[in-house]
């Protein structure tokens, strides 16, 4: 589970409700036809500009966010390290027999077309495009929160000159302009809200899951061909390490030591 993301969504609301209710009371903030227009209206463009079964899927979206573990980028390094080490003393078919172990479909697949004596070539070709099948999903999860984040505040503007139009309508009431303004401003409010502590940071949280996935299988496929090129064990840890910063190759180095 991501603490972060809820810690962030529950702070940043807190913040906002103490803020709200700090000087006057929380329903002066609530207006249920300003919330339509600003969800409503940015669901129903996200529905325009996506297809559906993109938008049908967002609480899948969502869950990535909160519960996707990071992937352990040392663990993963020690396994294909060691799958080196077992071709190199017992041959590559042996792995047939160790793929068993690797949880990762991704892993299981390159590591089987290298047993099975698939050309170098073709297994580096059809790993990169699974790889390019996987970002392409990630950028459609992306996508759709980014949209919802760009469509929001555009509802929010709408729904104030809608409340505006009506306000004006009604100048012959001069007690009724403060409370119309305060209405139309609600929607402005909302937008801004719905992008910026929801939508946008959910997006550029489903970046950064993206990128570490996208790393993990970077580094599967560097190991996969080094193995299959019969590399020293410790060349491929060499390798594999050129991905990672240098307090993350020092660590790698600790817990084999530890081991």
């Amino acid at each position: 589970m991501d603490i972060a993301t809820l810690i962030g969504l529950i702070s940043g609301i807190s913040l906002i409700l103490w803020a709200m209710t700090s000087n006057a009371s929380l329903s002066s903030f609530i207006d249920y036809p300003s919330v339509a227009i600003v969800v409503g209206g940015a669901i129903a463009a996200t529905l325009i500009a996506t297809p559906l079964k993109g938008v049908l899927g967002i609480g899948k979206v969502v869950k990535k966010t909160i519960f996707n573990k990071p992937p352990d980028i040392n663990s993963l390094i020690q396994d294909l390290v060691r799958y080196a080490e077992v071709a190199r003393r017992d041959g590559i078919l042996a792995l047939e027999g160790v793929i068993s172990e690797a949880s990762d479909p991704f892993i299981v697949s390159g590591i089987q077309m290298a047993v099975d004596g698939t050309d170098p070539e073709l297994v580096e070709q059809m790993l990169n495009s699974e790889l390019d099948a996987i970002s392409q999903r990630h950028s459609d999860g992306k996508t759709l929160f980014d949209t919802l984040g760009r469509y929001a505040p555009a509802f929010g503007m709408i729904g104030t000159l809608v409340g505006l139009i009506v306000m004006l309508k009604n100048m012959d009431d001069p007690s009724a302009i403060g409370p119309g303004m305060a209405v139309a401003l609600l929607t402005t409010m909302y937008g801004a809200l719905v992008a910026n502590l929801v939508a946008l940071p959910l997006a550029d949280k489903l970046g950064t899951r993206s990128a570490e996935e996208m790393l993990q299988k970077e580094i599967v496929i560097k190991g996969i061909m080094s193995i299959q090129a019969g590399d020293n064990p410790r060349i491929v840890e060499q390798k594999l390490k050129t991905f990672l910063p240098p307090k993350l190759r020092a660590s790698i180095g600790e817990d084999q030591e530890a081991a």
